[in-house]
């Protein structure tokens, strides 16, 4: 309401690859700091520019807040456009013309809200601006103040909690072998054709991911340790085809890979009476002194990634 006659200038950029000019609005003394300027979008130059090749000729009047007697570049037959004026006919106006209602859930449209609007989209901008960058485009003293305005959409939250990797550690990388030479001779579904590489050894179990002793091998009949002549020939076939496969795992499992061999022993001691892919569960593998059960995870054990 109190912009003045020739408050809009340009500024060519000097890299030409950025864009049309740059437009910058002269936004005087206000309440919450001195005269300053700032880029706008360039519609609103353009826009200011068409206001005052029409707007009659005024006569100069008194700035209350500076004690300046100055053009006033929204006034008409010697009145400034007032607030009222803007919120009680302008915009219900705009809002007539656009198809939206007056007021939504935070209240009224009013001017005031365009700020915060803007404020926010600038914030949540594919590059926006920092909160100290904002502060200086609004004019506030202050940076609380700015956060009042600036508020994180729900796009960008998204976007943000994707990037930090929360999904991710969700997620374990394990090596996989497949035997092409037993897959070609139609032999796989009496040989094993592919190898999940725990560290210490191999698993056969076609549906590995599914296994809920993956994390602690018990060592089934499905087994095949590294040292062994099985595991030796293994890896000296030239034909395997070597892949990377991500699985899955439980907040137990997370916790056995992250928090070392507390977690770990309590994940075994859960499995105890679980059945393994094989049959038998691990206690009853251990009964019988066929294995025992083997971690996977950190702590001076092997893990899957």
């Amino acid at each position: 309401m109190r912009l003045r006659v020739g408050s809009i200038r340009w500024r060519d950029n000097e890299d030409q690859s950025d864009g049309p000019r740059t437009c910058l609005l002269h936004v005087p003394v206000n309440k919450t700091s001195t005269a300053f300027v700032k880029p706008v979008d360039p519609i609103v130059g353009e826009t200011i520019g068409n206001w005052e090749a029409v707007r009659p000729k005024q006569p100069a009047r008194l700035d209350k807040k500076t004690g300046e007697l100055v053009e006033f570049l929204f006034s008409y037959r010697t009145r400034r456009v007032s607030a009222r004026y803007l919120n009680q006919v302008v915009i219900p106006a705009l809002c007539n013309k656009a198809g939206v209602p007056r007021r939504d859930a935070r209240g009224a449209i009013t001017s005031h809200r365009a700020r915060a609007t803007i404020a926010t989209q600038l914030y949540n901008a594919k590059e926006p601006l920092s909160l100290f960058e904002l502060q200086e485009w609004m004019g506030h003293r202050s940076a609380q103040s700015t956060q009042h305005y600036a508020k994180i959409s729900a796009t960008k939250m998204a976007r943000s909690y994707a990037r930090a990797g929360y999904f991710e550690r969700n997620l374990r990388a394990i090596d996989v072998l497949i035997d092409q030479e037993t897959t070609r001779s139609s032999t796989a579904a009496d040989v094993p054709w592919k190898y999940y590489d725990l560290g210490h050894g191999y698993c056969t179990y076609d549906f590995f991911d599914q296994c809920p002793h993956r994390m602690a091998c018990a060592r089934c009949s499905f087994y095949c340790p590294k040292p062994s002549a099985k595991g030796q020939a293994l890896e000296g076939k030239a034909n395997l085809l070597r892949l990377r496969q991500e699985i899955p795992l439980h907040e137990s499992e997370i916790a056995a890979v992250d928090d070392g061999i507390t977690a770990l022993e309590a994940l075994i001691n859960r499995l105890i009476d679980t059945p393994t892919p094989g049959g038998p569960t691990p206690r009853q593998l251990q009964a019988g002194g066929l294995v025992q059960i083997q971690p996977t995870t950190k702590d001076g054990y092997e893990r899957l990634d």
